[in-house]
């Protein structure tokens, strides 16, 4: 395992569970939105030799206290021993989030069909027309995405899709593109982008504000009624 960053508490990455978040290091996506730049772009990685030991004696110490591990990244499913490191944190008695692009179905059926993982949150980029922009690649390899998407509706484990909106990549239209993609979907949050100080491409993206993110909810809501807002301050909602 290639791990980059270990958050000890988080009440927000794992809904429902009182977790920590495991970041691993590495992404095929080079979205140019990313916030996270130092755990994608191969010349800044950085991992911890013994960081599946650190966390996995965190996790010993926590046990009780916490009750959910969110594992993101980065892509996680880009660790070809990410099985095993599951195994262990489902040895210890927790609860297992994951967080993925969708690109890697096979990794991630095998994960859930032997009941590694409790909770699945995938990305979706953008419309199907747009996901080579959003995603940062020349020719992203859809039909891997959408075996994911197809997987996660028919309802095997408990999941999420989200959509980080971003001023420059998306659209009103792009979003109900990608809304019609997943029509049916129990969760759909649209997530305000903010930015880090460290974006991979930030030149020309910016952020939605609080009334336009609602305007966007409602202008999906006909398509999937479960959309909600995430990222947004109250404040803001109004």
């Amino acid at each position: 395992m290639l791990i980059s960053g270990l958050q000890k508490l988080t009440l927000l990455d794992y809904p429902g569970h009182v977790a920590c978040t495991v970041f691993t290091a590495g992404c095929n996506f080079r979205c140019p939105f990313c916030h996270n730049a130092p755990l994608v772009l191969p010349e800044r990685i950085e991992g911890d030799p013994d960081g599946e030991q650190t966390v996995l004696q965190f996790l010993r110490k926590r046990q009780g206290i916490l009750d959910g591990v969110a594992i993101t990244g980065g892509e996680p499913l880009l660790q070809r021993d990410l099985p095993d490191f599951l195994r262990k944190i489902r040895a210890l008695g927790y609860q297992i989030k994951l967080d993925t692009n969708g690109s890697f179905p096979d990794r991630l059926i095998a994960l859930v069909e032997e009941g590694l993982v409790d909770r699945v949150a995938m990305d979706v980029k953008n419309s199907p027309a747009l996901y080579a922009k959003t995603a940062g690649l020349r020719d992203p390899d859809l039909a891997a995405v959408e075996r994911s998407k197809d997987f996660l509706l028919e309802g095997h484990v408990d999941y999420e899709f989200r959509t980080t909106v971003v001023k420059g990549l998306h659209t009103a239209e792009s979003l109900k593109e990608a809304a019609a993609w997943i029509r049916g979907a129990k969760e759909y949050y649209l997530q305000q982008f903010k930015d880090s100080g460290d974006i991979i491409a930030i030149e020309g993206l910016g952020a939605f504000s609080g009334a336009e993110m609602r305007a966007l909810a409602e202008q999906i809501r006909p398509i999937v009624p479960a959309v909600k807002l995430r990222g947004v301050d109250e404040a803001e909602k109004t």
